[in-house]
């Protein structure tokens, strides 16, 4: 995959082909599907080895702080190379030979690397798509490319969870990495559809060319954590985790103790529910945002975490819990969209873009670790409403940042 730019020749890159946009499409959507397969199916996997659920605590575990430390590291790697497709390719690589890891060696040594390549890959991938978008269609469109982007994974999601769940159901529970091993290939055909000489280097980093002197304009890492208005909306992302990561893993604990036999088909349907709203709006949403601004959709995220937190402290019918879900859809369409759209917002002239998203990511990680934890403390002291009145007091409190110091970043906005 040759790189998108040569810092001697600046150019202007070519507008982006129908082709490119459409592996674009389906370079996420397989992506989606190779990452579902690193979900719950790991435990359900380890759990059929014989593996303790220490053991299988310990992995994932790993995982996850590896995800939180590497947000950062991950933005900056993809900042620094010249071929944003290359990266992403190696990650993608990376993450099938963990699969591959995962179905044929199924032992700690193995799967404790395994997670932990994995989780240093997916913090590249991220930041990557979001770079190629960037460079595809530039920082005026990026609000419906980014909506489309959201579509596409929330498709893929849905797919791969309904095929690795068949796999595992009438195969076995080691054929899910078998299958994500297999998803590689197209994933990797898709990136490659994307051209790279469409890619303009300059957008994907959010940097300015400076034609005078041939050189891509950056700002230090010490400026860039200084902008406020990054910092601000890294600090409402915070609040937005914290308020809505231990939500359904609390909501399912509830709806388990009052209708035990039906629990696992509701939680179902409260994980499809936000997904197929997510499909629908998500297009609709960046193209919304690029007409009237980030704020006010950021305010109806904010708003509808807040009624989700407190419906779910009143409603004792487990049957209209599903129907609460309505309200995560419309926080997970509008921050799906957002959070890139406004990163690229704020990053948009330091050639930082990358960074400024690991900066966020890493908020993001902080706010979900903090939500389980401090939610199964209240919910077990004081009982799952208190919970989750308390989760809604959270998402009120980003809302109200939003609404008092948050400032407009769409380019253009007074």
């Amino acid at each position: 995959m040759a790189p998108e730019h040569d810092h001697h020749e600046p150019r202007r890159a070519p507008p982006p082909s129908r082709e490119s946009l459409r592996g674009l499409d389906w370079f996420i959507f397989f992506l989606a599907d190779v990452q579902t397969g690193f979900g719950p199916f790991i435990a359900v996997y380890l759990t059929t080895q014989k593996w303790t659920q220490v053991e299988i605590g310990f992995v994932l575990s790993i995982g996850g702080v590896i995800a939180l430390i590497g947000q950062m590291p991950g933005g900056a790697i993809v900042d620094a190379v010249r071929s944003t497709r290359l990266i992403a390719g190696a990650a993608i690589v990376a993450i099938g030979c963990c699969a591959l890891g995962y179905a044929a060696f199924p032992v700690f040594p193995i799967v404790v690397a395994a997670a932990t390549l994995h989780a240093m890959s997916s913090c590249v991938l991220g930041p990557a798509i979001a770079a190629i978008s960037l460079g595809l269609v530039g920082p005026l469109k990026i609000g419906e490319r980014l909506g489309r982007n959201a579509r596409f994974a929330s498709l893929g999601n849905g797919v791969a969870a309904a095929v690795m769940g068949t796999c595992g159901y009438y195969l076995s529970s080691r054929s899910v990495f078998v299958v994500t091993f297999l998803l590689v290939l197209p994933t990797l055909y898709a990136l490659s559809r994307i051209r790279a000489r469409e890619i303009d280097a300059a957008q994907a980093h959010g940097a300015i060319i400076d034609r005078g002197s041939a050189d891509l304009k950056t700002i230090r890492f010490r400026d860039l954590i200084r902008q406020k208005p990054l910092l601000i909306f890294a600090g409402a992302v915070l609040l937005l985790q914290l308020a809505n990561a231990a939500m359904l893993p609390l909501m399912a604990g509830v709806v388990t103790t009052r209708s035990a036999d039906w629990a696992p088909v509701l939680i179902a349907f409260c994980i499809v529910v936000p997904q197929a709203i997510v499909a629908l709006t998500s297009p609709t949403v960046g193209r919304k945002a690029q007409q009237f601004g980030r704020r006010p959709l950021l305010l109806l995220g904010f708003a509808a975490l807040t009624i989700r937190g407190l419906l779910f402290a009143t409603v004792t019918d487990p049957y209209a819990l599903v129907a609460v879900q309505l309200f995560d859809g419309v926080t997970a369409a509008v921050f799906s969209v957002m959070i890139p759209l406004i990163v690229a917002d704020v990053a948009f002239g330091s050639g930082r873009f990358s960074l400024a998203q690991g900066i966020v990511g890493t908020a993001t990680g902080i706010g979900a670790a903090l939500s389980t934890v401090v939610a199964g403390f209240v919910a077990d002291r004081f009982g799952a409403p208190v919970a989750f009145v308390g989760l809604a007091g959270v998402a009120a409190l980003g809302l109200l940042m939003i609404w008092t110091i948050m400032p407009e970043t769409r380019r253009g906005a007074a």
